[in-house]
């Protein structure tokens, strides 16, 4: 495995788990008069792209993919796009820890699939097992299998308050 290319896999996951478990911190950086949502949204586009360039650089693509591929990803950026609908970018971007009030979604695919972001996510990454090795895939998954077991654990009480 290139230790590059999974160290890009893996790069947003100590952000991810760092604002999640220390969101003070995070809205103490991002200061008054700057939405911390944005900014997250904002660092997470960029790691967002250096793990594609990093799945790039391991690929084989081949025309056309395999019949599986287009349902996976089909589905997959279906459930992402969705989420983001409903949520918004604070509810995507973990505004609850942010001190934002976030409110309650149950519509689908929220009560029917549990963490459909994360399984949007990982379909689309099954989809691209035609071009890149299985263990990229199932590396960037991990990662994804542990921000669910860590966002499954939201104590309010270390929500971050706003900048004063």
């Amino acid at each position: 495995m290139g230790i590059a290319a999974a160290l890009g896999l893996l790069s947003p996951f100590p952000f991810y788990y760092w604002l999640w478990t220390y969101p003070q911190t995070w809205v103490d950086l991002c200061g008054k008069g700057r939405d911390p949502c944005t900014v997250m949204a904002y660092v997470s586009h960029f790691l967002k792209l250096i793990q594609f360039l990093s799945l790039f650089s391991v690929s084989t693509l081949t025309w056309p993919p395999l019949l599986y591929f287009w349902p996976l990803i089909a589905f997959g950026q279906f459930l992402n796009f969705r989420v983001y609908q409903l949520l918004g970018e604070s509810g995507t971007y973990y505004g609850v820890r942010f001190g934002k009030n976030i409110p309650w979604v149950t519509e689908f695919p929220f009560g029917y699939i549990r963490d459909p972001q994360y399984v949007g996510s990982i379909l689309s990454l099954l989809a691209c097992l035609w071009c890149v090795p299985f263990r990229y895939i199932l590396l960037w998954t991990l990662g994804y299998v542990v921000m669910i077991q860590v966002e499954s654990k939201e104590d309010p009480t270390t929500r971050a308050k706003p900048p004063s």
